[in-house]
């Protein structure tokens, strides 16, 4: 059940990925990179996403000697298929008025949210990104908060150079997953620890 609970949110953030890419207002930096690599290279972003996944799992390996698990591979590969099966599937629509696309857009984050929250809980591992930002926090000395800042500006740079998408919607994601998911991970240990009798959850201090 806890490989339920991880593979149902991988399934909903990337819905509510699918959701911000079809607002057109701006995406995450990650998938700013994504999408740039698809538009330059060819492929699909859900592949693009496994590819840069598995280069993320190598350079977590060599930085701090993070040894990938299998949850690691899976949150990759189900991330990405989720990703692309969703956009070929083609059941969100792109809407044309501004308000809708906002609209859409706060939802997308907000399901990433949940998502993200729902996915995390089990406690199975860390997923590709987070797991090399990890490494970084562990080889550098610095704050989870500006290995955080440091990696996705970079990333985004290099998305924006490739021809991804950068709008105001980039930040207002910067800005408002962070605190929503701090609020998502703890509701969803709760509900793990209830049904699965885990431990108690771990409490978070922010770097």
């Amino acid at each position: 059940m806890r490989y339920v609970m991880f593979i149902l949110g991988l399934f909903i953030g990337a819905f509510g990925c699918v959701l911000t890419i079809k607002a057109n207002m701006g995406v995450a930096p990650w998938d700013t990179f994504h999408i740039g690599l698809q538009r330059t290279f060819g492929l699909t972003i859900g592949i693009w996403s496994q590819i840069v996944g598995v280069i993320v799992i190598l350079s977590s390996y060599v930085v701090a000697k993070i040894r990938p698990n299998f949850a690691m591979f899976l949150n990759m590969i189900c991330f990405g298929s989720f990703l692309d099966w969703i956009l070929w599937m083609d059941i969100v629509p792109e809407p044309q008025a501004f308000v809708t696309r906002l609209l859409m857009f706060l939802l997308g984050v907000i399901v990433m949210a949940i998502g993200i929250g729902m996915y995390i809980s089990p406690r199975l591992g860390a997923g590709p990104r987070d797991s090399f930002m990890l490494a970084m926090n562990e080889r550098m000395g610095w704050s989870i908060q500006k290995v955080r800042l440091i990696i996705e500006v970079t990333v985004l740079i290099a998305g924006a150079a490739l021809g991804g998408p950068v709008s105001i919607g980039t930040v207002l994601i910067a800005l408002l997953t962070g605190p929503m998911i701090q609020r998502t991970i703890p509701f969803w240990e709760m509900v793990m620890k209830k049904q699965y009798d885990l431990p108690e959850p771990v409490k978070r201090q922010a770097s």
